[in-house]
C-alpha cells in the first residue's frame, strides 16, 4: 500500500466469489454521502493512478470510493493472452453487479447510494449494470469510456448519466454521441477541450475529476429517485 494511499485511508478488500478472488481498495470518508464503485477499462485495474487520482477528488467531495478488479489473476492471465474477457460485456456487468451487492452489505457501506464510474469498456459494463439493478445505482458517470458497447441496455439505464470525453478523441466523441441519443435517462455529454483519451493533458484529468464529483454529490442523495424521472 502506498504512502498515499494510507492517507487516504484505504482498505484493502477481498470478494471470493465461485469462480475468482477479486481485490479491491475501499475508503469511506467521515459522513460519506455516497459510494462510487469503479470499473476499469481493458487492460487496467484498481491501481490506474488516473483513476485512483478520481478517486481521491471524489472523496475530498465527501463521497466513498471502491475500486475493484473485476477479473481475478487467472482472469487476467487469460485475458493478457487472448483478450477473451475485456470486451465480454455482458460477462463484466454482472461481475460488477456481484461486487456492488457484496459491497451494499458491508457495515461502512451500507445504506449509503451506489454511484457507478466507468472508463472505456468499464463504462459499458457500468451502463449494463445500471439497466440491471435500475434501483440500485444513483448514478453513473463514464470518462473516456465506450457506452456504445451496452447496446440495447442504453435505453433501459435510469440513473442519471454523465459521458465525459476528451475533444481530441474523436472517434470515441462520435460514440458517444451516438449512445447519448439512445439514453432515456437525465443524461449529459461534456467534451473536455484539447483532452486526448487518457486525459494526459494539464489540468484534463482535474476536470473530469471536478465534473465527476459534481454529478455524483447532485444524484447521490435521498432524492435521487425522483431526481431520475
Amino acid at each position: 500500500m502506498t504512502h498515499d494511499d494510507q492517507e487516504a485511508e484505504v482498505r484493502e478488500v477481498t470478494l471470493r466469489t465461485e469462480s475468482a478472488v477479486l481485490g479491491g481498495g475501499l475508503a469511506i470518508p467521515e459522513g460519506a454521502r455516497g459510494l462510487v464503485l469503479f470499473a476499469h477499462g481493458s487492460g487496467s485495474s484498481r491501481f490506474s493512478p488516473r483513476n485512483r487520482a478520481v478517486a481521491r477528488a471524489l472523496r475530498a467531495a465527501g463521497l466513498g470510493t471502491l475500486l475493484f478488479d473485476l477479473l481475478g489473476e487467472d482472469e487476467e492471465a487469460l485475458d493478457a493472452g487472448t483478450g477473451a474477457l475485456r470486451f465480454d460485456i455482458p460477462f463484466l456487468a454482472r461481475r460488477l453487479v456481484t461486487v456492488a451487492e457484496w459491497a451494499r452489505g458491508l457495515p461502512e457501506v451500507e445504506g449509503l447510494p451506489l454511484g457507478l464510474f466507468g472508463s472505456s469498456t468499464g463504462a459499458a459494463a457500468a451502463l449494463v449494470a445500471a439497466a440491471l439493478r435500475p434501483e440500485q445505482v444513483g448514478a453513473v458517470v463514464s470518462r473516456g469510456g465506450r457506452p456504445d458497447l451496452a447496446g440495447p441496455a442504453l435505453a433501459r439505464v435510469r440513473a442519471p448519466t454523465l459521458l465525459l470525453v476528451g475533444g481530441r478523441d474523436e472517434v470515441v466523441l462520435g460514440l458517444n454521441e451516438d449512445a447519448l441519443e439512445e439514453l432515456h435517462c437525465v443524461r449529459e455529454l461534456i467534451v473536455v477541450p484539447g483532452a486526448t483519451h487518457l486525459f494526459e493533458e494539464p489540468g484534463a484529468l482535474e476536470d473530469v475529476a471536478r465534473r465527476a464529483a459534481d454529478w455524483f454529490s447532485r444524484y447521490l442523495d435521498a432524492d435521487r429517485t425522483e431526481a431520475r424521472r
